[in-house]
């Protein structure tokens, strides 16, 4: 049975990492704005923890109720039960949270008001609004005998109110407050900067919708509904992959709810009724103090631009003193390996060397995975180009990348349509790797030059994500990532990779073996180290690893950003463990992996969390760090990070994580803020 004391349940750790992101909501060391976001955040993590874990859980509990968690040895309905009133616990911070910041709102000259806080006149001409701009567009049912319950969206708002008439019989009036058919916020009367939700007009007049009817309760509504679909396990050969996938996010949009929210107090007896309904656990419902959906926060933060105090000073993404401007990217990726650090360093090299690749007559062919990429991708675009100039382009867009499928399927159309051959996925294995090979002819040579990353070819997020680029030359690796793209092109996967760590069958085995490698040290008396940042820890047998090298005395230093099952600290079990976690105004999103103390060190940036979808069920490369300078540079980089004091949360050994504090005297270090300066010391030549 495994050891309760040295691991964390999965979805609990999560839990943690949303409670740092409400930390940054609640903190007054961050920006008074960027405030509104974290708890906007929250809310929007915690929608997406209900859809796909929460809802994940509650289909193990049906089909497979004796299954256990491989950490702690808990069943689905024990973690569904251990959840849920953490859950409560954190919303109640958030509605704390949610009215210190409103307060603050009113101080800056914006105003959320409701009916009590407004007077006749402007209750009138909100009436009058709601004649003549809302009735028209609302589509109100009743659920009785001969009405049944309409189906509600996933994480809309409805307006429900309990009804009855002389008979005493209770009915349910349901108004959907149809999010993009009229504004979320409206403005109150000639108030400047004074608004309404949407929502909380609807309920106002419900009364005046259905005539004939008293009121005897009513609030809003949100469900949550379960997104978790296994692509894989629901395809079927004979049918095109892509539309499946289509029907499959038709699908995910109905399925079974896993959480109700509502805004005002019911009796019993009507949320009895509205479980019954919804077929929902009454422990699943939640009641809360804070508007339902809190994106709105996106327009308060709007009305406030003008005022930079109250947000992150801008920072712009500088030009990567690797590379030097007006040379061919490729010409200077040839005479030694290059990289770039998101979103500190632009990502405009990367981008020129595709388009460079697209306009060059020399280059034969782009190979590339692409999971997530933004709405106008400029990366697409190049890749359009080349096809259009006869270059042999492949793309893998991986269908299955959650919440993004709808972008990816567009995407893979264009690029069908400019000639490209694209791949939807692997069957069997999501194609998580951030690969990109362009092939040239230089005389009598084919000569790789290949880039991996450890983030999206996503311009977007390469200004909020911490990323990694490597770009380099070397012909052993570029030589596997063709095999790599080969064996992708099959429908298959490599099972032997000498250069790089290639996920499923060629990197979990080699990090085990380089663990190993330490620990044989240690037992040798040598100095013994390893260093990994990611953004999630669950792997049993790489966690089981590393705490056999904890007790061989070998120094581990993690970074995880997010779920971490291991307890760090523990005497004679993990006391050579450290943890720490980073959040703050950028999502540390980039993986690297060092073995060994800084003289000897083996360095890797990949793609490949330590989780194992990642590490045996997904498709994921990761590549040594052979320029000395470049090594150099991310050892720095790791070292600065660790000793992070203003964003950085140490576990301890009960699993609870305490934000670090600068000494007395002494001044914090943020490591992204120290990045990004350094960032632009080096664009200036400082």
């Amino acid at each position: 049975m495994p050891d309760s004391t040295i691991f964390m349940n999965r979805e609990l750790s999560w839990l943690k990492f949303n409670e740092r992101v409400l930390e940054e909501a609640e903190s007054v060391r961050t920006p008074f704005c960027e405030r509104l976001s974290f708890a906007s955040i929250y809310q929007s993590n915690l929608d997406e923890f209900f859809m796909v874990r929460v809802g994940s859980l509650v289909d193990q509990a049906e089909v497979s109720p004796k299954i256990r968690d491989n950490k702690t040895n808990m069943t689905p309905r024990e973690q569904l039960d251990a959840i849920m009133p953490v859950v409560r616990e954190l919303n109640a911070r958030k509605d704390a949270i949610y009215t210190q910041l409103m307060e603050q709102v009113e101080q800056q000259g914006v105003h959320l008001v409701d009916f009590r806080k407004i007077g006749r006149q402007e209750s009138e001409m909100l009436e009058r609004y709601f004649d003549a701009q809302i009735r028209p567009l609302i589509s109100p049912s009743i659920v009785g005998r001969r009405q049944p319950f309409p189906f509600l969206r996933n994480k809309e708002i409805y307006a429900v109110v309990v009804l009855t008439k002389k008979n005493g019989k209770h009915k349910l009036g349901i108004i959907p407050c149809n999010a993009g058919v009229f504004p979320r916020l409206i403005e109150v009367g000639s108030k400047e900067k004074t608004y309404m939700l949407a929502e909380e007009l609807i309920l106002h007049f419900m009364p005046k919708v259905f005539e004939g009817y008293t009121v005897k309760a009513k609030s809003l509504l949100r469900v949550t509904r379960n997104a978790d679909i296994d692509a894989d396990a629901l395809y079927e050969e004979d049918i095109d992959y892509r539309e499946f996938m289509v029907n499959l996010i038709k699908r995910r949009k109905r399925l079974a709810p896993v959480r109700i929210e509502l805004s005002r107090e019911l009796d019993g007896d009507i949320i009895d009724t509205l479980c019954e309904y919804m077929d929902v656990d009454r422990a699943q419902v939640f009641r809360s103090n804070t508007p339902l959906d809190l994106s709105f926060l996106f327009q308060i933060q709007d009305t406030l631009r003008q005022n930079d105090a109250l947000f992150y000073t801008r920072r712009i993404p500088q030009r990567a003193p690797m590379f030097e401007p007006g040379v061919p990217v490729l010409d200077q990726i040839a005479k030694g390996d290059k990289l770039l650090s998101y979103p500190y360093e632009s990502m405009r090299p990367f981008l020129q060397m595709l388009q460079e690749a697209a306009n060059d007559d020399s280059v034969v062919s782009i190979r590339m995975t692409l999971y997530r990429v933004a709405k106008h991708s400029k990366v697409v675009e190049a890749l359009i180009e080349a096809a259009e100039n006869g270059k042999d382009v492949l793309v893998l867009v991986e269908l299955k990348a959650r919440f993004d499928e709808e972008n990816n399927i567009e995407w893979s159309r264009r690029l069908e349509q400019a000639g490209c051959s694209v791949i939807y996925g692997l069957n069997g294995y999501k194609v998580h790797s951030k690969l990109c090979l362009i092939t040239r002819r230089e005389g009598d040579r084919t000569v790789y030059y290949t880039q991996i990353g450890t983030g999206n070819y996503n311009e977007k997020t390469a200004r909020l994500y911490t990323d990694l680029s490597l770009m380099t030359a070397d012909q052993e690796i570029g030589s596997q990532a063709a095999e790599i793209f080969d064996a992708l092109a099959m429908d298959e996967t490599i099972t032997e990779a000498k250069h790089l760590l290639v996920a499923p069958h060629c990197l979990q085995n080699k990090i085990l073996a380089m663990i190993d490698g330490e620990i044989a040290r240690a037992r040798a008396g040598e100095t013994a180290y390893i260093g990994v940042k990611i953004n999630s820890l669950t792997d049993k047998t790489i966690i089981d690893r590393l705490i056999d090298a904890s007790c061989a005395g070998v120094k581990i230093d993690l970074i995880v950003r997010g779920i971490c099952c291991l307890i760090a600290g523990i005497p004679g079990k993990t006391e050579n463990i450290r943890v720490i976690s980073i959040v703050g105004r950028f999502l540390e999103h980039s993986r690297v992996y060092v073995f060994g103390p800084r003289e000897r060190a083996k360095v890797f940036i990949g793609s490949a969390d330590f989780m194992t979808r990642n590490t045996l069920r997904r498709v994921e490369v990761a590549a040594p760090i052979n320029d000395e300078a470049i090594r150099s540079r991310l050892l720095d980089m790791f070292e600065l990070l660790l000793s992070d004091n203003a964003q950085a949360r140490e576990m301890r050994e009960d699993g609870v994580y305490l934000r670090r504090t600068a000494p007395e005297g002494e001044e914090s270090i943020s490591a992204q803020e120290i990045l990004y300066q350094q960032a632009y010391d080096a664009a200036a030549g400082k």
